[in-house]
């Protein structure tokens, strides 16, 4: 099942140790489903089902985004059934998946009473095994990042290498490896400054960052040229590519790369998810020094609150006020989201309330996946979908540009990474995106064509909240 990746048959490694690595990963999963039934055919099947199942999902990953699964993506489970469109599926009412389901219980039911438990007879003791078989488990996970065991994963598995890591010992057991890799060994806070930093002398100073979802130039993609892409060459103080840490998917590698600066290096296992690993807590993100040069900092959003936890993990990045999908209600949507002009205008109105520096970043919306049919009226083709959302998406830093003219004002815009379409499959660009950089208010310089990694436009926008 592991080695059949849609193209052809993967060799298994044969070395001693990867083989025995391979099945300890099966036994425990074997282990865990024997926990809950102790009926050994029955946790045999449901074992092999599982490394199926974890399979087909990572091949139909990998052909999506470009990776096969990792453990992180086990935390995004709680999403999908609260938004299953964005993942791709249906919701559990839709008679196809409760179906589905039913079908499932009713099998296990069955299995239940045709195979008995391989329970002791003896009451106490068989009380006993119930209570010793999930604890064992439960200790072994918990000592599993530590001492002899630990030292063993750690020598094994010192950096994530995905492909390497998986193509010799298995996705189980990459996927509790990295598990235990991650929770032993939490990256480090980077250290900042404890004292205020004082107040900036630019009182009327704004700077506004924009993410633009899936945004690429559509020329990119055999799409009409974007007269904003022109309005950025030629008006952008520095311009380019912006290589992003993934394809179609995972905006938060991108946004925490901006926010914080860091490199994927420095965040250890935890660069899969940064905010499942650090939750916000960044001493030297953009908006905390925003904070420090007395910066009013504000994130805008307009999407569920608990969607990749922002509300709770942007409120400790430093931000101190949350614009999210409540405060839209009423706004334009284009197909299921919020359109990103009327997004922009928010983000103007923001700017022109404002009574003391103000620093934003917002997030757009309107052109986020799946592009299916239905999405928009009389307009079925995916590729023609995401060309006319990005018609907007144009249109909207248009009127940024527009309304931020004569200020003291920087404005960013980036996009998080290109979208998951047919015509645009992982290896598209290197995961390459669009940034841009612009300022207002000073005295004109020649635009500067340079391309740069995520974390390095975040380490560049620090500058731009450096006390004047």
């Amino acid at each position: 099942m592991e080695a059949f990746d849609g193209r052809g048959v993967r060799p298994i490694s044969r070395n001693p140790g990867d083989l025995a690595l391979r099945l300890a990963a099966y036994a425990l999963l074997f282990a865990f489903w024997f926990a809950f039934s102790w009926r050994p055919w029955l946790a045999a099947f449901s074992c092999v089902l599982t490394v199926a199942i974890l399979a087909v999902v990572s091949r139909l990953k990998r052909g999506v985004i470009g990776e096969p699964l990792v453990f992180s993506d086990f935390a995004l489970l709680r999403q999908v059934p609260r938004h299953p469109e964005l993942y791709y599926t249906r919701p559990l009412t839709d008679p196809r998946m409760a179906g589905l389901l039913l079908a499932s219980l009713l099998a296990v039911a069955l299995w239940y009473g045709i195979e008995p438990a391989a329970l002791p007879h003896e009451p106490s003791v068989a009380v006993l095994a119930v209570i010793a078989l999930p604890l064992a488990l439960w200790t072994l996970v918990q000592l599993s990042g530590y001492g002899a065991l630990g030292r063993r994963l750690a020598t094994r598995f010192p950096a994530p290498d995905l492909e390497r890591d998986v193509a010799r010992s298995g996705l189980p057991a990459t996927i509790l490896a990295y598990a235990a890799r991650w929770r032993s060994t939490r990256p480090d806070e980077e250290s900042g400054p404890a004292d205020p930093l004082g107040s900036t002398e630019a009182r009327d100073r704004v700077v506004v960052v924009v993410q633009l979802e899936s945004f690429v130039d559509p020329v990119r993609l055999g799409g009409p040229a974007l007269p904003l892409m022109d309005t950025l060459r030629a008006r952008a103080t520095q311009y380019g590519r912006l290589r992003v840490p993934a394809h179609g998917a995972y905006t938060m590698r991108t946004e925490h790369a901006v926010l914080t600066g860091r490199t994927p290096e420095s965040l250890g296992f935890g660069v899969f998810d940064p905010y499942l690993a650090q939750g916000g807590a960044e001493p030297t993100s953009l908006a905390r020094l925003a904070r420090r040069v007395g910066f009013e900092t504000v994130f805008i959003h307009p999407f569920h609150r608990d969607f990749f936890g922002r509300a709770s993990v942007m409120t400790r990045l430093g931000f101190d006020h949350l614009i999210m999908e409540e405060a839209f209600t009423g706004a334009p949507r284009i197909g299921p989201y919020v359109g990103d002009v009327a997004l922009a205008e928010r983000v103007l109105a923001e700017v022109r309330a404002r009574t003391a520096p103000l620093f934003v970043f917002c997030v757009t919306m309107e052109n986020h996946g799946p592009w299916k049919p239905g999405r928009l009226p009389g307009l079925d083709d995916p590729h023609a979908q995401y060309l006319h959302h990005v018609a907007h998406t144009g249109d909207a830093v248009a009127a940024l540009i527009a309304g931020l003219e004569g200020l003291p004002a920087t404005l960013c815009v980036f996009g998080d990474h290109a979208p998951s379409l047919a015509s645009c499959r992982p290896g598209f660009g290197g995961t390459a995106t669009d940034y841009a950089l612009l300022h207002f208010g000073d005295a004109a310089v020649a635009p500067l064509r340079r391309d740069l990694t995520a974390d390095a436009l975040g380490r560049k926008l620090r500058a731009e909240l450096s006390p004047a």
